[in-house]
């Protein structure tokens, strides 16, 4: 059962920002995030999450609609021209890059640098490390940051005890956190979470990718928690006259 008490013209929780604008953030250690939820996050985010590199070259082609050994200049071309879709092929490690570093803006050159910075983590980070920053400060409603604070304020349970439908509905939030959630509008959501479910128990159902961020102008702004309480150091590089590179990162 949902505790949540929602704004009608926004689906904010009601006095879920502080006086100083920032939210109340709990970092959960991945130990603490029951693997369901995890499961269910990465069926419904990056179904490769631990093959890739930190970009998926597949949904990349899938996203942009670009036929196969059609060359590097046409690919471009068809990036650019469809470049709103991309956000459907953002894969874990390219979003935490965002939440972390980088501005929600949707100029080439932005993605660009996402991409860098994803590949980068990956070589710094285990996958572990990844998905546990991402599920720490990971958008799940107007005011609404990390796992343990959308388990407690949807469903009123500490984030170990998420059940399976739970798990799927907070995995299904997090396309449109601020306009479809499990206390606004939720249609689109269960929609969303019933495809996950269908996934997770072995069915063959198509998840479609998630759509560029949602956007509702009555929002009060909030804040990316500080990235120093996460220890997380941005990559760097430091070495260039040997070519090598070198991140810094507490993967602790």
């Amino acid at each position: 059962m949902m505790r949540l008490r929602a704004d009608r013209r926004t689906g904010g929780p009601a006095g879920s920002v502080s006086q100083s604008g920032c939210p109340p953030v709990r970092p959960s250690p991945v130990q603490r995030i029951p693997p369901v939820l995890q499961r269910m996050v990465i069926i419904g985010e990056d179904s490769r999450f631990r093959t890739h590199h930190g970009i998926d070259p597949e949904e990349v082609v899938d996203a942009i609609g670009l036929e196969r050994g059609k060359g590097v200049l046409p690919a471009i071309a068809a990036a650019w021209r469809r470049r709103d879709r991309l956000r459907g092929a953002s894969t874990i490690t390219q979003q935490l890059a965002k939440n972390l570093y980088l501005s929600p803006s949707r100029n080439p050159l932005r993605k660009l640098k996402e991409a860098v910075t994803a590949l980068r983590l990956e070589l710094a980070l285990s996958k572990d490390r990844i998905l546990e920053l991402y599920l720490s400060v990971a958008e799940w409603g107007p005011g609404i940051w990390g796992a343990d604070a959308a388990s407690r304020a949807y469903f009123d349970v500490s984030l170990p005890r998420l059940d399976e439908q739970q798990a799927a509905a907070l995995a299904a939030t997090l396309p449109q956190p601020r306009t479809s959630n499990p206390a606004y509008r939720a249609e689109r959501m269960l929609a969303r979470r019933n495809l996950i479910l269908a996934r997770y128990h072995g069915r063959d159902v198509y998840i479609p990718p998630a759509e560029e961020g949602d956007t509702v102008p009555a929002i009060p702004p909030v804040i990316v928690p500080p990235v120093d309480s996460l220890k997380v150091q941005l990559p760097v590089t430091v070495d260039t006259t040997q070519h090598t590179t070198r991140i810094q990162a507490d993967s602790s």
